[in-house]
């Protein structure tokens, strides 16, 4: 029976759900279900990204290495990751939760914010309804569970869902946060990192309720604005809004990690390839285009590499790769390279190029017919179905999910 209770001036709920990639693994595969399971990058993977209940009772904790976990719970089971699946699952959830509110910001591709404030006339019911509705509706959206917490501001929500995972449900009414809060150390609220919290101790700070004692302006003058956030966060009275736009990329990147050490020049070639074919075609994708690039290669010292600027705005990988050619001719010395990062800079809405400007109208546009099939065949069946030649030897380290993954738009990709 889900109560009805009064309305609310302003609620927030935090969806957060369990074990979100175990669980997926276990729903799709009976046979795993009550067994710990532990998934990793790719079948060759060393560390756990995620793990069941079932394997953190005995210690395994994300980061952990697979050796390690194995050690704790022989019985372990290693799951390869599969982002693409994963990513559909959580596009099923926010989908629904667009049906509780359409006041909904997308925090992770497993975590979720609800603004319910001016839905609850809508329904008719207080929030702690709302709220047990949008967690069944997330259930029956994607057949694993969540756990819900409700509050009357952001940070608030979350922590009371943290408190009840996995499955639970926690109200901290909005008239009751600062009590609820008032022990709790300050770096257990999220956004308050080690550093700050070593900053707040020097002042006496160090649980919420430490934190009416200390002037705001001392936050304000460290931090500034999100100082003064964090000192309204710790009394439950965090001010930020449930945030629904998604700002216009400012920038468009993908990156990859390579065996240690790399010296050799065709694989440095290839891996810069892949991130300059899987660049292109994400902007072509969302029909943008770029002119300056960064392209960089991770050696121990840092980063080698630089801007590089395009005659005109463009979205064809042939362009990116000759950027490539440059990064290796003049940057790098023979170095162990670690890791590859090609980033356009100032993606922009795709404008038709006027041939004036072009140096072969022609060869520009069947470049451009060339690149609108290879992008139909692999939209249809899978990403590199067709790709250049090259990169065929191309890493085997899996797509993961990007932290700044999204449903929609210029974000919803894998890289």
């Amino acid at each position: 029976m889900i109560p009805q209770t009064q309305h609310w001036p302003r609620a927030i709920v935090f969806i957060d759900m369990d074990a979100f990639f175990a669980s997926i693994e276990q729903m799709d595969h009976p046979e795993l279900r009550g067994r710990p399971v532990g998934i990793t990058n790719g079948v060759q993977g060393t560390c756990l990204i995620t793990s069941s209940y079932e394997a953190r009772v005995y210690g395994i904790h994300t980061g952990m290495r697979l050796r390690e976990a194995r050690k704790l719970c022989p019985d372990i089971i290693q799951r390869p990751a599969r982002p693409q699946r994963y990513a559909e699952v959580s596009t099923a959830v926010m989908t629904a939760l667009q049906d509780i509110s359409p006041d909904v910001e997308v925090f992770s591709v497993d975590e979720a914010f609800i603004d319910v404030t001016h839905c609850q006339r809508f329904w008719k019911k207080g929030p702690e309804y709302i709220a047990r509705l949008a967690k069944e509706r997330v259930y029956e959206a994607a057949g694993v569970t969540c756990t819900a917490g409700l509050s009357g501001d952001k940070t608030t929500a979350k922590y009371a869902a943290k408190q009840v995972k996995p499955d639970g449900f926690n109200v901290i009414p909005p008239w009751e946060a600062r009590e609820a809060l008032c022990e709790v150390p300050v770096t257990k609220l999220c956004g308050i990192g080690r550093g700050i919290g070593v900053f707040l101790a020097k002042y006496g700070v160090r649980t919420c309720g430490d934190m009416a004692k200390l002037p705001i302006s001392i936050l304000a003058q460290r931090f500034g604005d999100p100082g003064r956030r964090i000192w309204h966060m710790c009394q439950g009275l965090d001010p930020a809004k449930v945030e629904t736009r998604i700002a216009a990329p400012k920038s468009m990147g993908h990156g990859k990690v390579m065996p240690p050490n790399t010296r050799d020049e065709e694989v440095i070639r290839t891996y810069l390839m892949h991130m300059s074919e899987k660049l292109a075609a994400r902007l072509r994708r969302h029909h943008l285009q770029a002119k300056h690039f960064s392209i960089t290669l991770r050696v121990n010292d840092g980063w080698l590499g630089d801007h590089f600027s395009c005659a005109m705005p463009t979205s064809d990988s042939h362009v990116i790769i000759d950027l490539c050619e440059q990064v290796i001719a003049d940057y790098w010395q023979g170095e162990g390279v670690h890791g590859v990062q090609v980033t356009a800079l100032d993606p922009m809405p795709a404008q038709q190029q006027m041939e004036m400007f072009v140096d072969d109208p022609v060869k520009e546009n069947k470049q451009q017919h060339i690149n609108a099939v290879m992008d139909a065949v692999n939209m249809r069946y899978g990403e590199f179905t067709l790709a250049p030649a090259q990169l065929l030897n191309r890493s085997s380290m899996p797509n993961v999910i990007a932290p700044a993954w999204k449903p929609y738009g210029h974000r919803q990709f894998i890289p």
